[in-house]
């Protein structure tokens, strides 16, 4: 029989997704509906969004791209509402992410929890970085570390 032993800490990095996310890959976007604001620069999905960029794949309620000021394509994604982010055969969740194109960061936060196979984490941020493949959890992180054939 297996023990199972909980895990607190303040922060720990853990790998996420495909081995490496190439953030220059075209970002195609699905939704209901799109609203785009003329001032601002910036196309409001919402509605079942779904993106996709590589393997990885982004869904939400409601997502805001704010394309670079010279016209030259995407400057980042806010998403919020119900957020899934799945690369490879990881998945976490959140109630909003912001990713940075240039950077291939995701900053994931509010009530985040992620799944790797049978195990899980949670916490109150996790960033993920596409491009070396790896997430920081932050914020009481917690997980259940199985010890035997659980």
């Amino acid at each position: 029989m297996g023990l199972s032993t909980p895990l607190a800490a303040q922060g720990t990095q853990v790998a996420f997704g495909t081995i490496q996310q190439d953030t220059s890959a075209p970002v195609e976007v699905t939704a209901d509906e799109l609203n785009v604001d003329q001032a601002t620069g910036e196309a409001i999905f919402t509605g079942n969004v779904v993106i996709g960029q590589g393997d990885m794949r982004l869904s939400a309620a409601r997502v805001v791209v704010i394309y670079r000021e010279d016209s030259a394509g995407i400057e980042r994604l806010e998403a919020t509402g119900g957020v899934t982010l799945v690369s490879g055969p990881d998945a976490a969740e959140s109630q909003r992410a912001d990713y940075d194109i240039d950077s291939g960061v995701i900053v994931m936060s509010g009530d985040v929890l992620m799944a790797q196979g049978r195990s899980a984490l949670s916490a109150d941020r996790m960033t993920v970085d596409l491009d070396g493949g790896t997430a920081r959890m932050q914020g009481r992180v917690k997980t259940i570390l199985q010890t035997g054939d659980n």
